[in-house]
């Protein structure tokens, strides 16, 4: 290694950083650190040769920027060592470049065609359950060197079908106790899962492969953008602070459907705070803003800051009446809604002992989609409105056998 060796790094950054394998697949919970790690990687690689090509790919670029490229630019900007190797970094085409001529570029591709284009010396391929196998079979067949793969698993998908298990592949499975970063606050949020749902802490506690089905929504869609015609209904905001997100969204109508773009998404926002990061984003103190009726001492304090802030409708069975609404439309949400997406992705029903499906949903990952609730409850009235909706069948997915890595 190089003076590199002064990046503070996790087991996960020895683990793939000295992996003989030609495909290093790093399957992990939330906050394992496994993003972060396989980028210290990168960075390591980039320095310790001369004119290397490094990518990394996504679903898509919205992705990439919430996730990878902004670990890579903390990275960066925490490690004087990595700066004296660094030339510059390109924020509009995403390139980091060296001194010693190598680069790290950050991409997504639209299909398999698109991604024949370009030849490198490494690949990394983030939350791979996003990308399709075809984009990979392209990018891999065009990789000189090293493969990386990290992903929540969710449920099983190509990679467990066709990589994991081959010769010259190696599966690392980690979650938050292999991060010695993480702080007691969110180490506790994640384990509470286990009382909320087994399935969802065996993914995002353990990194195990789990089959995650029940969920709430599934007819929503993504778009590039806000039709320009469509009528803003109202914005919708849920408090948080410590553990649990602010979520701030800005909802539409056109043609029957919804089109939701989310503004806001961020922990320890104190009032005042929320009202400074509304007006950097551009939201003009005229819109409706629909909150969490519990928090009315919060409501009061943005009014007084000149917002025009309502409490939800709340009454009986408002959760599930309010769902029952939001079902009855085609729900768009803008690409860049990362955190909206990723919420709706995870939102799931409860379930009794026996597994069957009990009609509440859990609460969790619902920071951006309770704001959406509060539109629904006072903007909007069940009718007759219902876009055609295609229930795509889980599949039973069975266990995978693999080797978990030993803590520390």
């Amino acid at each position: 290694m190089t003076n590199l060796q002064k990046l503070e790094g996790s087991i996960l950054f020895r683990q793939s950083y000295n992996s003989t394998a030609h495909i290093v697949i790093n399957q992990g919970g939330t906050s394992s650190g496994k993003t972060y790690a396989i980028e210290q990687v990168l960075f390591s690689l980039a320095c310790e040769a001369e004119k290397q090509v490094i990518t990394v790919v996504g679903q898509d670029i919205p992705n990439l920027k919430a996730g990878a490229l902004r670990d890579a630019i903390s990275i960066y900007s925490s490690s004087a060592a990595l700066q004296a190797f660094v030339k510059s970094f390109n924020k509009t085409d995403r390139i980091f470049e060296f001194h010693n001529g190598s680069i790290i570029e950050f991409k997504s591709y639209a299909n398999a065609q698109d991604a024949k284009s370009g030849k490198r010396d490494y690949l990394f391929v983030n939350e791979a359950n996003g990308v399709e196998l075809s984009i990979f079979t392209e990018l891999a067949l065009r990789t000189k060197g090293k493969i990386f793969i990290d992903f929540n698993p969710n449920c099983a998908f190509w990679v467990h079908d066709n990589l994991i298990g081959k010769p010259g592949v190696q599966l690392i499975i980690s979650d938050h106790r292999h991060n010695p970063f993480v702080s007691q606050q969110t180490r506790d949020k994640i384990e509470a899962l286990m009382n909320v749902d087994v399935e969802l802490w065996k993914v995002y506690a353990r990194g195990l492969t789990g089959k995650i089905t029940g969920l709430v929504f599934n007819n929503w869609h993504i778009c590039e953008r806000i039709p320009e015609d469509a009528k803003l209904l109202a914005a919708g905001l849920d408090f948080g602070f410590t553990n649990d997100e602010t979520g701030f969204i800005l909802v539409y109508r056109q043609n029957g459907e919804l089109w939701v773009d989310e503004v806001l998404y961020e922990t320890g926002l104190t009032n005042p705070d929320i009202a400074a990061k509304l007006t950097d984003a551009g939201v003009s103190k005229s819109i409706e803003i629909i909150a969490d009726s519990a928090e009315p001492k919060s409501i009061e304090e943005l009014r007084r800051l000149g917002w025009q802030v309502i409490g939800a409708k709340k009454g009986a069975d408002s959760v599930k009446n309010s769902i029952d609404i939001l079902k009855r439309y085609k729900i768009n949400i803008t690409r860049q809604s990362v955190n909206m997406r990723n919420e709706l992705g995870r939102y799931k029903w409860k379930t009794d002992r026996s597994g069957k499906v009990v009609n509440e949903p859990i609460d969790v990952y619902n920071h951006l989609i309770d704001p959406l609730r509060y539109v629904a409850l006072n903007k909007l009235k069940i009718n007759n409105i219902k876009a055609p909706v295609s229930r795509l069948p889980y599949k039973d997915i069975k266990p995978v056998g693999f080797t978990d890595m030993q803590l520390l």
